[in-house]
């Protein structure tokens, strides 16, 4: 990518050999460890059962509905309940001022794309506490950026980047480590490091892509993570359930995960990054220059806070379209990828 910001001075590249925990002392605040429920009369048997369930922050325990929390083994109603309690003392789940609100907006980090015009066109780089979705076909750039992003996000926060770790689930063998030397390079970073930074899970099935997402909260709650990558996020569910009659089924059960990645970025600040393949829209007509529209229905749409649209432009270019964001028109960018 032309675009690529790169790092000169030696002092730079040195600064980013590893991950600084201080840089991020002052965001701790986002979240409370769920071991602090003890200091509020819960035994420590219980915290830890919450724990082998996958539940390590208060935050993510408020996020949890008292159904689920009562399926846990060894957790009676009245237990739940006590324990929703001692969370609900710890963080403020009620409503906030429009101030406050705002104010707690500005712990968003926005991580660089590697582009220019890429970032113009975001607003700044990919949001943290948000799920940026790429659609598009094969070839259009969805997964090249994601391995960008994979350095980017390395990079201090006084440098566009995001000074935390990234996670990594593939479900169609497309990530390649040796596609993050170069990246690496072309940003002034040391390869190893950013590639010891990264923590990748090649996945199966839709339940093995779950349960691989569920098992990231124990990661996230102790290190600085600060990007989910999940590419591509249908695949499974494309494979896993054919034909109409089990679409119902499938829908549910993508609900159920992008609910839970959702969650992730809230509790943690971290950007969860997107992508997703398209399909043929027979109902597109003749008029329709280019009849496809992205897999997962409604259900996706309606997830993904970000979306975007990759089609390939002349030679190496690549062309992205905002589809629908919060807080941003729908525009174009040109970008370069190799």
């Amino acid at each position: 990518m032309p675009e690529m910001y790169a790092l000169k001075s030696e002092e730079q590249s040195q600064q980013l050999q590893l991950v600084q925990r201080e840089e991020i002392e002052d965001e701790e605040d986002l979240f409370e460890a769920i071991d602090k429920l003890i200091a509020h009369g819960i035994n420590a048997g219980d915290v830890k059962k919450l724990q082998d369930a996958g539940i390590y922050t208060c935050n993510g325990l408020m996020m949890q509905t008292k159904k689920n929390l009562t399926g846990i083994k060894g957790l009676s109603e009245a237990k739940v309940d006590k324990i929703c309690e001692a969370a609900e003392k710890i963080v403020n789940y009620g409503y906030i001022t429009g101030s406050d609100a705002l104010l707690k907006r500005k712990s968003v980090v926005r991580i660089t794309t590697g582009s220019q015009s890429l970032d113009e066109l975001l607003g700044g780089g990919i949001e943290t506490s948000a799920i940026t979705e790429t659609f598009g076909e094969f070839r259009s750039g969805k997964t090249q950026l994601a391995h960008t992003l994979c350095v980017s996000t390395q990079l201090p926060t006084s440098m566009k980047g995001g000074n935390g770790k990234v996670a990594y689930i593939d479900t169609e063998g497309t990530f390649r480590p040796d596609r993050i030397v170069p990246i690496a390079e072309r940003f002034g970073m040391d390869a190893a490091a950013v590639l010891d930074n990264i923590i990748y899970a090649r996945a199966y099935t839709y339940e093995h892509q779950h349960n691989l997402l569920l098992g990231l909260a124990a990661k996230m709650a102790e290190e600085p993570f600060r990007l989910l990558i999940v590419d591509s996020v249908i695949a499974l569910f494309r494979v896993d359930f054919s034909g109409r009659g089990e679409l119902a089924d499938r829908q549910q059960k993508l609900a159920q995960m992008l609910s839970r990645l959702i969650k992730i970025a809230e509790e943690f600040n971290i950007a969860v990054y997107l992508t997703n393949q398209v399909i043929a829209d027979p109902a597109g007509g003749v008029f329709v220059t280019d009849p496809k529209k992205p897999a997962g229905g409604h259900v996706l749409a309606h997830a993904s806070t970000i979306r975007l649209m990759f089609r390939k432009g002349k030679g190496e270019q690549r062309i992205c379209k905002v589809i629908d964001a919060p807080n941003l028109p729908e525009a174009e960018a040109i970008s370069f990828f190799y």
